[in-house]
């Protein structure tokens, strides 16, 4: 490759071009997606890839402010923001556009996000998400609903594995209000909680006191199948407000369990990493031997002065993820049809639902044309035939 040509293929850190067949298969595993969710009933929205900074930023959108691209917009001279998270669109959208739609109102989207920054897990800087909101459904049901229909769109692209991880990051703000001041004492302990830093954590004994370090700690250590860690956070002290904030998490839980009784699940009760803006259930999917989360959602508000219409949940998959977690893609069917079979050939197999690859002039060898155009089946006068890797028929 020339130099010049060299360079212009660079790309910044975390930001990839999709080729063949890798952005058909993303294309091909989205539509999938969103048509199980439109059989649940959720309306499709398209939210403009930027908007004005403070609408883009404001709000729950405030959580995801560290990750968005500003710009200036030459027509208005105010800061534009590129999304970094389609579900504050959602919201917005929710609160405006759609107020005086009837709740719950059931909402679904899908498109490209970009953020500043990537992360251990996830270094992608650029990609989809597709995901589905259910607000105006204050109710565990409603988190099961969100829940069972993203694990259902999981299972049926093919994922092995699969399990959910539940939390609840206002649980431990509960039992320990020192860990949602933002202070430096504060942000040290939620630090700590964050690493799963037991000796750390009981070094604010002090501070917090003894019996909240060592609930704390039990906290840390609970973690692990959904049932197991409930009954051991049973066992603990958690004062009236920690109780209430526990007993809500159980709620779904069992009702995640009673409609999808099959689904792994397990509870981490201290998780709060990219949680910042929810206000109860929270979940994570991931697969068997696959790196990062496949999805992420849970409960948040989207008007604080309207409890009942403004209680929200969800769900975003992340399909770079997503196409990892699945079989290897074998590609389509592609049939190449030399050039003297004619075009009214190409477009009766087109109508039989083939991908057709018009030869565009005369080969020596049409076998061999095929296999170059990488196709899968070769054309003749009298059918079509399917050819071997070496490209014989």
């Amino acid at each position: 490759m020339p130099q010049d040509s060299s360079q212009r293929a660079l790309l910044p850190a975390g930001i990839s071009d999709a080729l063949p067949p890798d952005a058909a298969h993303e294309a091909q595993v989205l539509e999938q997606v969103m048509i199980i969710l439109d059989t649940f009933g959720y309306d499709r929205i398209k939210p403009p890839l930027i908007e004005f900074e403070d609408s883009l930023t404001g709000g729950m959108g405030t959580a995801v402010t560290h990750q968005t691209f500003r710009l200036m917009d030459p027509v208005s001279q105010r800061m534009m923001g590129v999304r970094a998270d389609m579900t504050p669109q959602a919201a917005r959208i929710a609160q405006t556009r759609l107020i005086n739609a009837p709740r719950p109102l059931r909402l679904s989207y899908a498109g490209q996000v970009v953020r500043v920054r990537g992360s251990q897990l996830r270094p992608e800087r650029q990609f989809t998400q597709v995901g589905a909101e259910l607000i105006g459904a204050p109710v565990p049901s409603g988190d099961a609903e969100i829940i069972a229909m993203a694990a259902e769109s999981l299972l049926a692209l093919g994922i092995d594995g699969l399990s959910v991880d539940l939390g609840m990051p206002t649980l431990v703000p509960a039992v320990c209000p020192l860990v949602g001041e933002d202070t430096q004492s504060g942000r040290q302990l939620r630090d700590a909680l964050d690493r799963k830093d037991t000796a750390a954590v009981k070094d604010f004994a002090d501070e917090i006191g003894g019996p909240t370090a060592s609930t704390l700690s039990a906290m840390l250590t609970a973690a692990g199948d959904a049932l197991t860690t409930l009954d051991r956070l049973a066992d603990l002290d958690l004062g009236d407000a920690g109780a209430r904030e526990r007993d809500a998490l159980a709620e779904t839980v069992n009702a995640v369990i009673a409609r999808a009784p099959g689904l792994t699940l397990t509870v981490d009760p201290v998780e709060n990493r990219g949680f910042e803006y929810h206000s109860g259930a929270t979940f994570a999917f991931f697969a068997r031997n696959v790196r990062g989360e496949l999805g992420r959602g849970g409960r948040y508000q989207t008007m604080a002065d309207q409890e009942q219409a403004g209680a929200a949940t969800g769900f975003t998959l992340f399909m770079d993820t997503v196409l990892r977690a699945l079989p290897p893609y074998s590609g389509i069917n592609r049939v190449f049809l030399p050039i003297q079979l004619g075009f009214e050939r190409a477009q009766a197999l087109r109508g039989e639902g083939w991908v057709v690859i018009e030869g565009l002039g005369a080969v020596d060898n049409d076998a061999a044309e095929a296999q170059r155009m990488n196709c899968t089946h070769l054309a003749h006068a009298d059918g079509i035939v399917e050819l071997e890797k070496n490209g014989d028929t």
